[in-house]
């Protein structure tokens, strides 16, 4: 053949090569759409999310596509993964390839230095930090605090009414404690402001990051910059505080990270705009998912007798060894174990948060589709907690699941608390914190479900649209102390 000739085949066969390469690369990105620019899929998972079918949108995705498919969630190219494998995948992936960088909404209202925005070096740092304070060797000495904490909310909220509204309450009660323990902050108009500021802040969490006036997400950014102000004020107080008395402390958490030294240069290991970050993380946190938890304990113990029998047998034990107005113990604690199973498998069921985000940072290969960088990823981890093929009978209530090896689920499905370096640094004061509200409940009131009907949405997390009103009614020994 002349060279000639076999230039012209060569330059004429060249384009569709081209074609070719391009078009099995693109093939390689995981099936489904990106919708509208901007909007994408992201009004209909907040629908979803309202009505209380965030869980049932997913599932129609992984019906549709499989285990991995694209979207646009927030403004941002999105591929969402499903399954253990996928729970494992992203909490044991190396952070040079998955950042824990959040949607734009998420990473502006709880700022850009906090623990679920750090990788690497500065996310060990900042862990390590709130860990120092949320170990149980530290939480330990503050479990009669709790215990003061909470029975006085009973006593203001509570005692002396005839019904109610379990979520308010609860939401209530687990501000204070936070402000109390964790935060130093004493009753008062300080107080009652950030609560306000905090709930104007998590309206817009996950929303559309279009800074508008009137918006949703306008609003929560300007609660978050009163939040910022207020906790540096509380920061500027407590150092001068640190300063005068010359001694580190753990009065509270606050206290506890501005003590932190570099034991190499004597240099704060925060700074102020990391503990201001993590401040509004941990409250988020703490005050929304265990108020979650309680609120769905009240209810589940409203509804199944047999399991409120043995609730209320584990913690009338306990009492019988205390004195009279004997605060509890962190061996008291230790006793609690079928409550603990039972707050375990609500959570199992009733998760308060039902997906994270992730950033990819460079190209992935996530079995045969590759995941491209700049893109991000989303996961519901806790989709696995209704797998009947790894929880016989998911929609079942049973407090002996985690406990058997025949029916202890593999690793990386029951995700309440995360998994990996991502675990919840907060777990023991969660337990601490539920424990001890529901040992004082079960042993004063009894309660039932005002409502036959109790329907709850989440945004982002679950809200009873009634707040789960109950009529209550104290025990007589109570009544009578």
């Amino acid at each position: 053949m002349e060279p000639a000739v076999s230039v012209t085949i060569l330059l004429l066969f060249l384009p569709l090569l081209f074609l070719l390469i391009y078009r099995r690369s693109f093939k390689r990105i995981p099936p489904g759409s990106l919708g509208i620019p901007i909007i994408g899929q992201s009004l209909g998972l907040l629908r979803a999310m309202k009505a209380n079918t965030g869980e049932e949108w997913f599932r129609e995705r992984v019906r549709k596509y499989g285990p991995i498919s694209k979207l646009n969630l927030f403004g941002t190219s999105t591929v969402f993964l499903h399954g253990p494998a996928a729970n494992k995948f992203i909490y044991t992936c190396s952070e040079k390839l998955l950042a824990n960088k959040q949607p734009a909404s998420i990473r502006r209202i709880m700022g850009e230095k906090n623990l679920l925005e750090l990788s690497g070096d500065d996310h060990k740092r900042v862990r390590a930090a709130l860990v120092s304070f949320l170990k149980p060797e530290t939480l330990k000495l503050y479990v009669g605090r709790i215990d003061e904490e909470i029975r006085l909310h009973l006593h203001n909220h509570w005692y002396g009414n005839n019904e109610i509204k379990v979520m308010p309450v609860m939401k209530t009660l687990t501000f204070n404690v936070i402000c109390s323990l964790l935060f130093g902050i004493e009753r008062g108009p300080r107080r009652d402001t950030l609560v306000k500021l905090f709930e104007n802040a998590m309206e817009g969490v996950l929303s559309v990051p279009i800074n508008l006036p009137f918006t949703t997400f306008n609003r929560s950014l300007k609660a978050r910059e009163k939040i910022k102000s207020i906790i540096m004020d509380l920061i500027h107080e407590k150092r001068k505080k640190l300063e005068i008395s010359g001694i580190s402390s753990n009065e509270d958490l606050i206290m506890s990270l501005l003590s932190m030294k570099d034991q190499s240069s004597d240099s704060p290991v925060l700074s102020d705009e990391e503990i201001v970050d993590n401040i509004v993380v941990v409250m988020i946190a703490g005050h929304d998912t265990t108020s979650v938890l309680l609120t769905f304990l009240i209810k589940l113990l409203a509804e199944d007798q047999t399991v409120y029998k043995y609730v209320l047998k584990e913690q009338e034990e306990i009492s019988k060894g205390k004195a009279l107005e004997e605060l509890l113990s962190w061996d008291d604690l230790a006793k609690m174990k079928y409550t603990w199973k039972v707050a375990t498998e609500s959570l199992r069921m009733n998760p308060p948060v039902l997906f994270t985000f992730r950033t990819v940072l460079q190209d992935i290969e996530y079995g045969e589709y590759i995941i491209p960088k700049g893109w991000q990823v989303i996961w519901a981890s806790c989709m696995t907690h209704m797998d009947e093929n790894i929880y016989p009978e998911p929609s079942k209530f049973d407090p002996s699941r985690l406990e058997s090896q025949a029916t202890k689920p593999p690793p990386y499905s029951f995700m309440a608390f995360g998994g990996g370096p991502r675990m919840c640094p907060g777990y023991e004061f969660v337990r601490i914190e539920t424990l001890t509200m529901i040992h004082n409940l079960v042993n004063a009131f009894t309660w039932k479900l005002s409502l036959k009907d109790n329907i709850f949405g989440r945004n982002p997390m679950p809200v009873f649209n009634q707040g789960l009103p109950i009529q209550i009614e104290l025990k007589k020994s109570s009544a009578e102390m």
